[in-house]
């Protein structure tokens, strides 16, 4: 049995997706402002958890690219939204999310999401 998704239901998706998205950037500002990248990325990199972190980040791009290479239309709207993955995360993937919540509803409760919206 399928479920159809309605407005309200794809809006309140598409808000999470938005303020996350949001949440993140403001994040991301703030700690470039507030700290060095280089000493972050440095600690990141030579310690253990640091590098679990990265390892956790990079399999959720993974996750993520798997997701809209199967729900994009067309293999070049795949690769426009997948190549910039690894460089701007999680804010684009969220941005994604944002503009694709119709088709990701439909996919994942079994309709063909090459006709959803």
């Amino acid at each position: 049995m399928t479920r159809t998704a309605s407005r309200s239901t794809l809006a309140l998706i598409r808000l999470a997706a938005l303020a996350g998205t949001i949440g993140l950037t403001g994040l991301i500002i703030w700690a470039i402002q507030s700290d060095d990248f280089g000493a972050a990325g440095a600690w990141l990199t030579g310690h253990p958890w640091g590098m679990v972190t990265l390892g956790d980040l990079y399999f959720g791009f993974l996750i993520a690219a798997i997701f809209i290479a199967n729900i994009e239309r067309d293999w070049r709207w795949s690769l426009f939204w997948i190549l910039p993955l690894p460089l701007l995360g999680n804010v684009w993937a969220g941005l994604w999310l944002c503009l694709r919540a119709g088709r990701v509803w439909d996919a994942l409760h079994g309709r063909n999401a090459g006709t959803a919206k």
